[in-house]
């Protein structure tokens, strides 16, 4: 892999190979008065810190929640433990029929189909938030061992830059008291907050956004998720899974438009066969209370009643009240920061990462923004950010993983790929644990036979990717893929049918 030396502040220098064994920007190690200043301790913020303590500065994080930020404390911690518990839930629902269990001899008869277990909603988001929690307090102390400082409160950026380069961020803390830090470099890592819609605004009581949904005692028993993206057919599977009737409103002719046309078909699918009303082309226009119910309006103006409502119509980043347009940092139209490959701003010594940038709304990205940045800023040896090794996973059942060069990719003739695709119904694991549902897909290039991408459809979708993340990453081909001995009967073993069924079809050329 070619990496490029940066000198602090400075332009690239010539690419060259990273050296073994070499650790950073030796001048930097012996000046820690070389000040960096994050604001936002999510996960591109609190990793950026960690990166930058251990190569000798001196870092101040300042957020107003606790680190981890949304991620962490309301996004994506909290979702994935509920997620967990909708698991177990869909297990048993299956355990008889796929697998003959029974629970406590009260399972139906195959004939009269019933649930057998129950769910404590209050229980297991109390649950939630003290894994949360724990996790925020984890990163503070881990933050504050490599040496960081963590203050809490507000960070907006003054304008103007100081001659030899440093500029001032403003702290207001909650009494609202301020204090003044001089920083060298500054990283903004704000995150971003849920969108809303002006007549589906949400009370916290029965219109929810997803922040809002882990303050629940009771299972919402008639749910209407609205958006059918990640976020919002994550949360549809998970209440549905957990006992409630979901309906799902879709703006567009499908779950899941931006990922993998063959995987969101599958989704689909399980989600109506287990019950779900998905209403797909139906934008949904007002939401508004009808005592304890919640009536939502639809454009064409059809109308949908249940219990509660949990709005996921994407999010919107926070870049407002931070000081950033007066001190030179570009914005898009979308109110996203502009950045580069290595996290630069329009503005000389600033930084962003993380949702605020729209760049790729996952955590991983915005750790990997936060640490190239202190690897740029300080001098260290640094790749710049590439979007197509980054694995992503959608939390439902089954899981849907992807990473590399897409389906779209392929269709559109972004690049020339030959495409495989195998059903797990084939799989002898699969059949032994009753999975009906998934594929493995694998993309590579005619001729060499260099890997891609890849989807993964399947339970634990998240850890079956990583075998062909690292082949992306790393440009091997379907041959290596599959001569790698696999364990018989698992899973995995999909991946390396498929690449024989690539490797086979290269050889005939097709």
């Amino acid at each position: 892999m070619e990496y490029v030396l940066h000198l602090p502040g400075g332009d690239p220098r010539t690419p060259g190979r990273k050296r073994a064994g070499w650790a950073g920007n030796e001048s930097a190690r012996r000046n820690p008065l070389t000040r960096i200043v994050i604001i936002g301790g999510g996960p591109g913020g609190y990793e950026a810190a960690l990166v930058g303590a251990q190569l000798g500065a001196e870092v101040t994080v300042v957020d107003c929640d606790g680190l981890g930020g949304a991620s962490v404390l309301t996004d994506c911690v909290p979702s994935k433990t509920l997620i967990a518990t909708a698991e177990v839930m869909t297990t048993f629902d299956s355990s008889y029929e796929e697998l003959g269990i029974i629970v406590e001899d009260d399972t139906p008869h195959i004939d009269r189909p019933a649930r057998v277990v129950g769910v404590d909603l209050g229980k297991v988001n109390r649950r939630v938030k003290r894994l949360a929690l724990a996790q925020s307090h984890d990163i503070t102390a881990s933050v504050t061992r490599a040496g960081g400082r963590v203050m809490r409160g507000r960070g907006r950026l003054e304008p103007g830059q100081a001659v030899d380069g440093s500029r001032k961020v403003t702290v207001t803390a909650a009494d609202g008291s301020e204090e003044t830090l001089t920083a060298d470099a500054v990283l903004i890592a704000t995150g971003a907050h849920p969108r809303e819609i002006p007549d589906a605004q949400p009370d916290g009581e029965r219109i929810l956004n997803w922040t809002q949904v882990y303050d629940l005692d009771e299972l919402p028993e008639e749910l209407i998720v609205v958006g059918s993206g990640v976020t919002g057919a994550e949360f549809a599977g998970a209440y549905q899974a957990l006992g409630s009737r979901v309906t799902l409103v879709s703006s567009r002719d499908r779950v899941l438009p931006g990922e993998d046309p063959d995987a969101a078909a599958v989704l689909e699918d399980v989600f109506r066969r287990r019950g779900m009303n998905v209403m797909s082309r139906s934008r949904a226009a007002s939401a508004k209370r009808v005592g304890d119910r919640v009536e939502v309006t639809l454009s064409d103006g059809r109308t949908i009643s249940g219990t509660h409502c949990l709005m996921a119509v994407g999010s919107i980043p926070n870049t407002e009240g931070v000081g950033l347009e007066e001190a030179g940092v570009k914005l898009k139209d979308s109110g996203h920061i502009w950045t580069d490959k290595v996290s630069r701003t329009s503005a000389p010594g600033v930084y962003a990462a993380g949702d605020c940038t729209g760049v790729f709304a996952l955590a991983s990205v915005a750790a990997m923004q936060g640490r190239i940045a202190m690897y740029h800023f300080l001098g260290d040896a640094v790749a710049p950010l590439n979007l197509k090794t980054v694995s992503a996973n959608v939390f439902t059942d089954p899981e849907i993983a992807t990473v590399g060069y897409s389906q779209a990719d392929v269709d559109n003739g972004k690049i020339d790929a030959r495409v495989v695709k195998l059903p797990l119904l084939r799989n002898p694991r699969a059949k032994m644990q009753g999975i009906r549902d998934g594929f493995v897909k694998l993309f590579c290039r005619p001729g060499t036979g260099i890997v891609v991408g890849g989807v993964v459809v399947s339970p634990r979708a998240s850890e079956l990717i990583h075998p062909i993340s690292i082949a992306v990453d790393n440009n091997l081909t379907v041959e290596q893929i599959a001569s790698a001995f696999t364990v018989y009967p698992s899973l995995s073993g999909s991946i390396a049918e498929v690449a024989r069924q690539l490797h086979t079809r290269k050889s005939a050329g097709e």
